[in-house]
């Protein structure tokens, strides 16, 4: 098995659970001089407020790393310069908030970059997100990936991550959305900086909670009035019908019970902001874990901490009210877990989609996918076997990415 850490902050990604934002909460869209946009418009979501480079790589030392992290490397072409960008967006309730994120420039000789968006997996450590990993994590594999292909490649770290403020509205495909967004405002900002700028054309991919966030942003992009021109699509082992898969995968004991625990305490914490799912955490946790789990989804928490922490089984963290909050969910709470599902249900996209899937996925019931696939109308596409740490969860991303990023260099 991968170690602790890596299972916690990136394996947790694997159920995606999305989230509520009120009506008109967005902000206006931001115009911009020169790109057909109102002049002297007030600059606000996606505004640059900052950039710092992180580190150069000669195409051999991308070839290198990918090696080490298992993913593929046959399409290294360029060394690429990694940034972390900090800018302006807006939080679950619509108000100004700020997000950073990394972003992967090719040092090709093309002046205009096409652009990959890559939504990433789950992790409860702000330390853990792609422009605050180590220099050896797993969750910059793909965006490196697609940045040495040619591609300009932007990894938000979504809200409450990285170096935002706040905590992380975890599986919240409202803010997801709107932190990805507004993270390709900012790159288009950044990239004149270098003497690049950005194509219209991006494309969208994420794995696990990213392949939830992944459609949200494709879904916001093909609603128009963006600057930018949605291309393609691949979301990667995702969790898409929450009420009627995921949470009876894990109540029925076909997720690994350790893995349970972390994600059902992630979403009850997570989700009461939104969902008021309990005043007090000893109503839905059971004691000692109950005085200290939100202190395990604040952000300061590494992922090993955390997993040590909470008990073995569901049995041991939960309520009887825990219980019936997953199993028969009412409120607020089946509300929010409505209007995620609707993630694939109320639209219908007008670019090429490929939803790849795992069927020995250990943490992500396939059956997502094929629902999935049914409303979208999609290509549903199996992967090929592997494996990341003996998870063939983690493989997946490494298969989806090595598939992806030669589908979207066709174009």
């Amino acid at each position: 098995m991968r170690p602790v850490r890596e299972v916690a902050a990136v394996t947790a990604a694997a159920v995606a659970l999305g989230a509520l934002l009120p009506a008109g909460a967005v902000a206006s869209e931001r115009r911009e001089p020169g790109t057909g946009q109102e002049p002297g418009a007030v600059r606000e979501r996606g505004e640059l407020l900052s950039a710092k480079k992180l580190k150069s790589y000669t195409a051999a030392q991308v070839k290198k790393r990918l090696k080490t992290e298992g993913f593929d490397s046959e399409k290294v072409k360029y060394g690429v310069d990694t940034y972390r960008l900090v800018y302006r967006t807006v939080d679950g309730y619509g108000k100004p908030t700020k997000a950073s994120g990394l972003l992967v420039v090719p040092r090709s000789e093309n002046k205009r970059l096409k652009l990959v968006s890559y939504a990433h997996g789950t992790t409860n450590y702000r330390p853990d997100a792609p422009s605050t990993s180590p220099g050896d994590g797993f969750v910059q594999g793909a965006p490196l990936t697609y940045g040495t292909a040619g591609f300009a490649t932007t990894a938000p770290d979504y809200l409450g991550l990285g170096v935002g403020p706040g905590t992380h509205p975890w599986m919240d495909v409202r803010t997801e959305t709107t932190a990805s967004l507004d993270m390709l405002r900012a790159a288009r900002e950044f990239l004149p900086r270098k003497g690049r700028t950005a194509r219209r054309d991006v494309f969208v991919t994420g794995f696990s909670q990213g392949a939830s966030a992944a459609l949200g942003l494709a879904r916001e992009l093909q609603r128009g009035k963006k600057w930018f021109r949605l291309r393609a699509v691949v979301p990667i082992s995702g969790a898409y019908d929450i009420q009627g898969v995921l949470l009876p995968s894990m109540l029925k004991g076909k997720t690994p019970p350790k893995l349970a625990v972390a994600y059902t305490s992630y979403l009850l914490v997570s989700w009461n902001w939104k969902a008021s799912i309990y005043d007090r955490p000893e109503e839905v946790f059971k004691q000692p874990y109950a005085s200290r789990v939100e202190k395990y989804f604040d952000g300061s928490t590494p992922g090993e901490v955390m997993l040590q922490g909470l008990p073995d089984t569901l049995a041991e963290l939960l309520t009887p009210r825990g219980f019936a909050l997953l199993e028969k969910p009412s409120g607020r709470f089946a509300k929010a877990l409505r209007e995620e599902d609707t993630i694939c249900r109320n639209w219908a996209p007008e670019v090429p989609v490929r939803l790849y899937y795992e069927p020995r996925d250990e943490q992500v019931d396939q059956a997502g996918s094929t629902s999935c696939h049914a409303w979208l109308k999609s290509t549903l596409r199996r992967l090929p076997a592997t494996a990341y740490g003996g998870s063939p969860h983690l493989g997946s991303n490494l298969a989806g990415t090595a598939k992806a990023v030669r589908w979207f260099a066709s174009f």
